[in-house]
């Protein structure tokens, strides 16, 4: 729960100074007087909002294949005039892609 708070804070408010004193949203201590805080309700639902979108892009994101290897893919597929849906580069991502859809 404390990093989901913290995530959902940092989301709503990056760059915000504070400390986490327990897990309880009342106990976070602000180091900047300054700022405007974002309302429990308000981090509740951004946690709720985090939640869901990680749903599918966690385990989508590990999934891909690396950059390096995806960049290697896409030049093969251009050097060899071969950049369509029948290329290594496009079927490996649609793959990830069919295998966690968004919805």
């Amino acid at each position: 729960m404390i990093v989901d708070v913290f995530r959902a804070i940092l989301s709503l408010r990056p760059g915000s100074k504070f400390r986490m004193i327990g897990t309880e949203y009342e106990n976070i201590q602000w180091d900047d007087e300054v700022q405007i805080k974002p309302t429990k309700q308000e981090v509740v639902a951004e946690i709720a909002r985090l939640e869901s979108v990680n749903e599918y892009q966690l385990p989508r994101k590990r999934s891909y294949p690396s950059i390096g290897d995806q960049l290697d893919m896409l030049w093969h597929a251009i050097d060899t005039n071969s950049l369509n849906k029948t290329s290594d580069f496009y079927t490996a991502i649609k793959a990830v892609k069919d295998a966690h859809p968004k919805e």
